[in-house]
């Protein structure tokens, strides 16, 4: 059936089924979120273990390896990571990327049940999660009072704010970071409790037991039931110093008589600043699937609110990282207009008729507005992928119109009416439109069906453009044809041909009469273009300018939360003197958990650690991102002490190198040799190593016979310095109930004794016979341990970090690969892939078998079209001669070989083959339908259809050129893509031009030849 001439003669269906289209597009468009990229789910499992005091290597031995050897036994876990602090252990399960994530975690839980009896029973039970948030915080927030001391100020946002927050749609998260948390400090005096023979465990665990309140009982009384409770705890830090507490032997002493009860705060282990002011914060994070822009806006919306009803507090925000989502956004809707407005005055240069580019210029909204309900439909978001798809298929989007209106006019002047000449027109060039978007399509396709993260990340970037273009085809096939005949009007004679027409068909008939010179020629070209490769540097994607960046400080261990800040101050100064920066916010001291809240815990923070989240003003105001981040370092250069590191963490920034072995010395040794060797590599930033650094200890080392004979065990030993200097575990903490909360209660000894080691050595341990001091049953001295142990697939591991600064991943890789200390690695020590370079393998893998099958697709197509096996290879063969111009221009604008050079080339695939198309199918129509020698009916196809190839071509070129030029929106990732593009379809818009007709006479002889073969073996038969 021809749609065309049927919605020529049916124009009301069509106009219809247009404006119902749009309609949805329109609503769909308003409903769609705006991110910075998609949303991955990855089957990704976290596994929390707390042991309070326990040691790192501790940690591993008795907590990490057996949860690690228990969760291996699953199937389909990629990687196991696993960070060990001070109390802490943080396991992460990563499985298949098509694992579903609710049946990983249901198998993780159950294999943490299994292994739950095999830990100790002191620690809490292990969480396991999923991670439902969605990258890092979008929002903090800092706030100040000239009213409210810190522990209320603190108070307020871990009650008032984190309601208003968590009420807000599309909130996962609510953490503060800094301030301090409300606690009821008892500090016991050491002498009185030795005279009373009592330990400060002793008190911790009576005072618990005394001071709470319990249910259970019923009563019966008159005619009804009760229930009965015990209320014993008290509502004041008064009552809990007058308690009496129960000792031995019928005892007891008032708790105010041996120590010292004070409403005060936990010891502090963060601080915030704002520009230097101290303040105290909060971030959120949106859950997965939800707008960045959208929940930015709803929580400005509800801090305004919160700020009208609390005027005494000072809101203000101090960083977010929606900003440069909503520029990215911004600009890439203007970059559509701009392609748009240039691709259709290309049109109204090349035809002169505004009718005519008017019907032109309808089929680019008209095929972009319906691709956002197809994008709502899949739950797809505007986000970099979906709007740079858009915004590349701008100048495809007007080429069937263009292809469809050229052919149109050309038959309005050889003198046919509107209606004829759209019908006749459209009918002609049918099979030519369907097969060049049927030919996009089978490229676009197979990129949303990677397999590995690359897949996952760009289906939404294929499908967007697949339906798009399909949006086109219909558009091209109903409304163009039908547009035209009844808007257009009759035009004069035929125009005689240009110079340049004439000009070009001398030269197309030379190269057919000089077949194997063009042939060799183009041979040439694509050898010469291959040549080219090497000399691209290679990477993975290329850093963003976002306009933000991240100084990390870390100090070494030992270092207390005022010599962080007094680096971290130091570091701040020497930012705010550089004109780029406008504001420095530091987060110093903050938890790695994320969250400074009462009861997070205080294992998870690390006080010599400070991260400084860095504004810049405007790109366009400054040098480029990495060159800021260059100087910056220098400055750092001074800081005494300090590992220092710069960039915001982004994809691009850095190479990871990881070491795994299970000889902790050994691992070190090579860690130390292969970072010395990397600080000689030229033009990168910081090399930093994860390699543990040793942190001071106190260790006591039992005499067991001693300790036999007197009575006293190592958990008891254990149990008395804990509670002494640093109070029992928190969950056994005794707590004061408030109206609105619990406030814990912690009872230790002075907090001077943690400065003295004699006091130590004096401590009382529990014994046969009353008491004795630690040092009579155990040696107690100065010693050393690791910080912090990093676990990769059950073996320890160390993490190299190299910034990679202005220079490109693939050439640090190679130098890197290149050094000594990486070719010999000791034995016993490994090199697992890791982190971009490992990203990096797996995307040029996957885009390399979705160029393979997206070649085969179009072959696929085209025969099913042609209905010939032979004709679609002359088709194909304008594939390498658009490689030569993309390898060139990205090598002439100083790009990198990455993952946006990588999609403009598979879109390259499928918009050469469309100028290849349109010479082939008119070749074997005015051969098939008109008579015409192939000779003649080549250059008739050169004739007719070198107008509307050139004009598709640079309408093209002219909707991609703002990308290409870094107008409008962040270029980094986009303007690689444009340039491949670009330089690759001017190559082959030239070349095939001249070099397909000659490919076609091969393949035409090669059929002849086949035929000729085919007719002798049937002769033979006979």
């Amino acid at each position: 059936m021809n749609f065309s001439a049927w919605s020529i003669r049916n124009p009301v269906p069509a106009l219809l089924l247009f404006a119902l289209l749009t309609f949805l597009g329109i609503s769909s468009f308003r409903s769609l979120g705006i991110q910075n990229f998609p949303d991955i789910e990855l089957p990704t499992i976290t596994i929390a273990a707390t042991y309070e005091g326990v040691a790192p290597a501790q940690m591993e031995t008795e907590v990490a390896r057996k949860i690690e050897d228990q969760v291996a036994s699953l199937g389909g876990i990629e990687h196991i990571t696993t960070t060990l602090t001070d109390g802490s252990a943080s396991i992460k399960v990563a499985f298949n990327i098509d694992k579903n994530a609710e049946v990983a975690l249901n198998e993780v839980r159950n294999a943490i049940d299994t292994v739950r009896a095999d830990l100790p029973a002191a620690m809490r039970d292990p969480v396991v999660s999923k991670v439902t948030t969605s990258g890092s915080a979008i929002l903090t927030y800092a706030l100040r009072s000239a009213r409210l001391d810190e522990e209320a100020l603190s108070w307020f946002v871990d009650n008032d704010v984190a309601k208003a927050m968590l009420a807000v749609k599309g909130v996962g998260k609510v953490a503060r970071i800094g301030g301090v948390n409300r606690e009821v400090q008892v500090d016991l005096d050491s002498a009185r409790l030795a005279a009373l023979g009592v330990t400060a465990g002793d008190v911790s665990n009576l005072l618990r037991q005394v001071q709470q309140d319990a249910s259970g009982g019923r009563g019966d009384i008159g005619s009804g039931i009760q229930s009965v409770r015990t209320l014993a705890a008290v509502g004041s830090v008064a009552d809990i110093a007058a308690l009496e507490i129960p000792l031995a032997g019928g005892r007891s002493v008032r708790l105010g008589d041996v120590a010292r009860v004070r409403d005060g705060v936990a010891e502090r282990s963060s601080i915030t600043l704002l520009d230097g002011q101290p303040v105290v914060s909060f971030e959120v994070t949106r859950i997965r699937g939800a707008s960045e822009v959208a929940v930015a806006d709803a929580v400005r919306k509800a801090v305004a609110q919160l700020q009208a009803k609390h005027p005494q507090v000072l809101i203000e925000e101090a960083f977010n990282t929606v900003a440069p989502v909503q520029d990215n956004f911004d600009g890439s809707m203007e970059l559509l207009y701009e392609g748009a407005f240039l691709a259709i005055l290309v049109v109204w240069w090349f035809l002169r008729d505004w009718r005519a580019t008017l019907v032109s210029a309808a089929a680019l909204p008209l095929s972009i507005i319906p691709t956002f309900a197809a994008m709502y439909f899949f739950d797809f978001s505007l986000n970099t992928l979906t709007l740079l798809a858009l915004a590349l298929v701008v100048g495809i989007l007007v080429d069937d119109a263009i292809v469809e209106i050229e052919n149109i006019v050309r038959h309005l002047r050889m003198g046919k009416t509107p209606v004829e000449a759209a019908t006749e027109a459209a009918d002609e060039i049918g099979l030519a439109v369907i097969a060049t978007t049927f030919t996009l399509v089978a490229v676009f396709l197979p990129t949303a069906f990677m397999g590995g993260v690359p897949g996952k990340f760009f289906k939404q970037f294929g499908i967007t453009a697949a339906v798009s273009v399909l949006a086109s085809l219909l558009v091209a096939r109903l409304l163009t044809p039908m547009m035209a005949a009844y808007f257009l009007k009759p035009h004069g004679a035929q125009e005689a041909d240009s110079r340049l027409m004439t000009r070009f068909l001398a030269a197309a008939s030379w190269c057919l009469h000089h077949r194997k010179t063009t042939a060799l020629a183009a041979i040439v070209f694509f050898v010469g273009s291959l040549a080219l490769l090497p000399l691209l540097p290679t990477g993975f994607v290329p850093a963003a300018d976002r306009a933000q960046t991240k100084v990390s400080i870390e100090l070494q261990p030992g270092s207390t939360l005022d010599e962080t800040r007094a680096i971290a101050a130091q570091a701040r100064r020497l930012l705010e003197q550089m004109p780029e920066v406008t504001r420095v916010f530091s987060a110093i001291g903050r938890s790695s958990g994320g969250n400074d809240g009462p009861f997070a815990g205080s294992a998870s923070s690390d006080v010599r650690k400070a991260t400084l989240n860095v504004s810049l003003v405007s790109r366009h105001e400054r040098a480029k991102q990495s060159a800021v981040e260059a100087e910056i370092r220098k400055r750092m250069a001074v800081l005494p002490g300090a590992r220092i590191s710069v960039g915001a963490g982004q994809t691009g920034e850095n190479l990871k190198l990881v070491l795994a072995g299970e000889d902790p010395e050994a691992l070190r040794l090579a860690s130390q040799s292969i970072t010395s060797e990397l600080r000689t590599l030229k033009g990168i930033g910081n090399v930093t190593s994860g390699a543990s650094l040793q942190r001071p200890e106190i260790h006591i080392t039992p005499d067991f016979a001693r300790a036999a004979d007197l009575g006293v065990t190592a958990a008891a030993m254990a149990g008395v310095i804990r509670v002494a200097t640093a109070g029992d575990y928190d969950a056994n903490l005794p707590k004061l109930n408030l109206a609105q909360r619990q406030v814990p209660i912690r009872v230790r000894l002075d907090e001077a004794l943690r400065q003295d080691l004699d006091a130590v050595r004096q401590l009382r341990v529990p014994a046969n016979k009353g008491s004795v001091p630690l040092d009579t049953v155990a040696d107690v001295r100065l010693g050393s341990g690791p910080a912090q142990i990093d676990r990769l697939d059950r073996q320890r591991n160390v993490t190299i970090d190299v910034e990679l600064g202005s220079r490109d991943l693939g050439a640090v890789v190679a130098e890197a690969n290149a050094l000594p200390a990486l070719k010999g690695l000791p034995p016993g020590i490994s090199r697992p892939p890791s982190g971009d370079a490992e990203r990096m393998a797996e995307l040029f893998g996957s885009f390399g078998s979705a160029m393979l099958i997206g070649v085969l697709c179009i072959y696929v197509v085209l025969v099913l079209l042609f209905h010939d096996f032979l004709q679609p290879a002359t088709i194909l063969a304008a594939l390498p001669l658009s490689v030569g111009g993309a390898f060139f221009a990205l090598l002439v604008t100083h790009n990198s070989f990455s993952m946006p050079s990588v999609i403009g080339l598979l879109m390259l695939m499928g918009i050469v083959t469309k100028n290849s198309i349109l010479l082939v199918e008119y070749a074997v129509m005015a051969r098939r339908e008109h008579g015409m020698a192939r000779f003649e009916a080549l250059i008739d196809a050169c004739h007719k259809r070198a107008k509307p190839i050139l004009m598709t071509t640079i309408a093209m070129v002219a909707g991609m050129a703002p990308i290409a030029l870094g107008i409008g929106a962040e270029p980094s990732f986009r303007s690689p893509m444009a340039i491949a593009v670009i330089g690759g379809l001017l190559t082959s818009t030239v070349l095939s031009l001249l070099v397909i007709p000659v490919v076609f006479t091969y393949v035409d002889d090669l059929l002849l030849l086949l035929k000729r073969v085919g007719r002798r073996l049937q002769r033979a038969n006979r």
